[in-house]
């Protein structure tokens, strides 16, 4: 492993918070300690190009979220000024601006400061298929680091920036963080615009994420993501998913794993599920056979053809490209129109079949990848072994999912095997939730620098897409009007306790019987639980709540000030006070005892 400065986000924050001038010579300095040895996998930035990109910040920019923080991006998203080569040189061209997700990262105060190696035209899941050498692996040389976002993986892994751009298409932003013990975030589709982004292929493509740990890669997405007029593809997000899995989240995992004989890989796994059903987690088999079927189209098909499309006429000259990469997207030629649409009905009907797949669980739990391979061997057989790799990635685009791929036991041979969770589209907050609970379980050094995971790195701020809601009575879990919530995608968070000022009555008129909460002298602490509402679905809930009740602010009692049910007072003159209960729950035991 090389020596590395082991910088995450929240470390360069707080250590070079500083005056403009000072932290231009820290990233001077920085650069200059970045071992030449490593020029396969990275292209640096100059002094000049530094100083460029700080020059252009505004005046107050410490007050940036990402004020001053380096990060590399893959090289085939374009950075103002800066060559872009998708790892062709005879395609390169100078970017005259830059991408939209470098864009709203500078925008934040990110400073780039190199672009990374790359599988050629992002095609492949190994990191070998580059005319600028092979990325190797950063715990052990021999073996591949995974593509085709390797280089920025790499950089990661080894400390050197805080995070890296990646794309992923068919698990490039997964594969390289499993084969280096990194989080990578492949967010919905259309949520990080892919203006200024080649194309692999268009319609499944999407900017991604490699970080030391998840609550850092969840920032920086919020930051690069946000709905871009400019580009067709791009997606408003619709605040209608959960903000976070339950306490005890219900994952399926496939019927059978196929590992190709890795031995070691499955030790791995089986130590993955022995650790998750420890932490709560409830695990159930599902058939895996669609998603594998969905998974082949990719490469197996007419879909290869839109990786045709994306090269162009620059098939037409092999010398110019990587002998692998010419045979994989060459084969697109051999198909017809008709053919693709045939393929379109087939992706949706396999997407359709892994929706309901998918309904009864909040995620799907796999390896991220089955194996991994030697430079050696997948110099021998490039194609084959590369298409092992992909058999727990390649659907989640083609079938519109969110993925997080997260850190997990290694295996015992001292290499990585991470894992990732799958989920419907725009659930991408609350796959980060719950790998914020994850990383902690582990205790993992970050990537391959040898550092512990910081304590701070382990939580997400408030969700400005949910509002937080205090249920006291017939909203409680299992209580006969739960259903409003659930069915809103609202995830219960936590049983908690009003401030010692409200009283609690029973009303007793309806076929429901129903509390009502008050503020005021003589009072209790209630207790309550707290659910987040996705913010779309709040208005449909409130639009349901009958006279006398209403939502208004209600007080914790740790301080903290939520939305919640309230009562006119006018109603309670014949109500049943119950406040000496303590809560709901206990007064309708009272009453069961009489």
């Amino acid at each position: 492993m090389c020596t590395t400065l082991g910088y995450t986000i929240e470390d360069w924050q707080h250590q070079h918070h500083q005056h403009p001038d000072a932290l231009r010579q820290t990233l001077h300095t920085h650069l200059a300690a970045l071992d030449s040895r490593d020029t396969a996998w990275i292209t640096l930035a100059t002094p000049e190009q530094i100083d460029e990109q700080l020059s252009a910040l505004p005046t107050a920019a410490q007050t940036l979220p990402l004020w001053g923080v380096p990060f590399a991006v893959k090289d085939n998203i374009d950075v103002a000024g800066w060559p872009t080569s998708a790892a062709c040189p005879a395609a390169t061209y100078q970017a005259i601006e830059d991408a939209a997700v470098i864009a709203r990262l500078k925008a934040a105060g990110a400073i780039v400061i190199g672009k990374t190696n790359l599988d050629q035209y992002a095609t492949g899941l190994v990191g070998c298929r580059s005319p600028f050498g092979a990325v190797v692996n950063t715990f052990n040389s021999d073996y591949i680091s995974g593509g085709s976002s390797s280089g920025s993986a790499s950089a990661v892994a080894r400390g050197l920036v805080a995070f890296a751009l990646g794309t992923d298409t068919a698990g490039s932003g997964r594969v390289p963080a499993g084969f280096n013990n990194l989080v990578g975030l492949k967010p919905t589709k259309g949520w990080i615009s892919s203006r200024g982004v080649i194309p692999a292929c268009r319609l499944n493509d999407t900017v991604s994420i490699f970080a030391l740990t998840v609550a850092q890669a969840y920032h920086v997405a919020t930051l690069a993501a946000g709905y871009d007029p400019a580009e067709p593809y791009s997606r408003q997000l619709p605040r209608r998913a959960p903000a976070q899995f339950p306490a005890q989240p219900r994952f399926a995992i496939p019927d059978a794993v196929n590992f190709f004989g890795d031995a070691q890989a499955r030790g791995a796994w089986e130590k993955t599920l022995a650790t998750m059903r420890e932490a709560g987690v409830q695990l159930s088999t599902i058939d895996f056979a669609p998603f594998q079927q969905l998974a082949e189209q990719l490469y197996a098909g007419p879909w290869v053809a839109e990786r045709s499309a994306a090269v162009g006429d620059r098939l037409d000259h092999p010398e110019q490209m990587d002998p692998v990469v010419h045979q994989v997207i060459s084969q697109g030629l051999n198909y017809s129109a008709i053919d693709a649409y045939r393929a379109e009905y087939l992706r949706a009907t396999l997407s359709r079949e892994i929706e309901h797949a998918l309904q009864p669980f909040d995620a799907l739990l796999v390896p991220t990848s089955p194996t991994i391979h030697t430079l050696e061997a997948l110099a021998q057989d490039p194609i084959a072994l590369n298409a092992q790799l992909g058999l727990y990635t390649n659907f989640t685009n083609l079938a519109d999912l969110s993925a997080l791929a997260l850190p997990a036991p290694f295996r015992d041979d001292g290499l990585p095997a991470g894992i990732t969770l799958v989920a419907p589209a725009w659930h991408d907050r609350a796959l980060a939730e719950f790998g914020c609970r994850w990383q902690p379980l582990l205790a993992l050094p970050l990537g391959a620098t040898g550092n512990p995971l910081p304590a701070r790195s382990t939580t997400l701020p408030p969700s400005p897409d949910h509002v937080r809601v205090a249920v006291v009575g017939a909203h409680l879990s299992g209580m006969p009007l739960n259903y409003q919530l659930t069915t809103r995608d609202a995830v219960f968070i936590e049983q908690t306790q009003t401030a010692d000022n409200y009283r609690l009555f029973a009303l007793l008129d309806g076929p429901i019987k129903k509390p009502g909460l008050l503020r005021g002298d003589g009072g209790n602490a209630i207790t309550v639980e707290l659910w987040d509402i996705p913010l779309a679905r709040f208005g449909e809930f409130v639009a349901e709540i009958p006279a006398p009740l209403g939502i208004g602010s209600v007080t914790l009692a740790d301080g903290r000030t939520v939305k919640g049910f309230i009562c006119e007072p006018y109603t309670l003159t014949d109500a049943l006070e119950i406040t000496a209960f303590g809560g709901w729950r206990r007064w309708l035991m009272s009453q069961e005892e009489k």
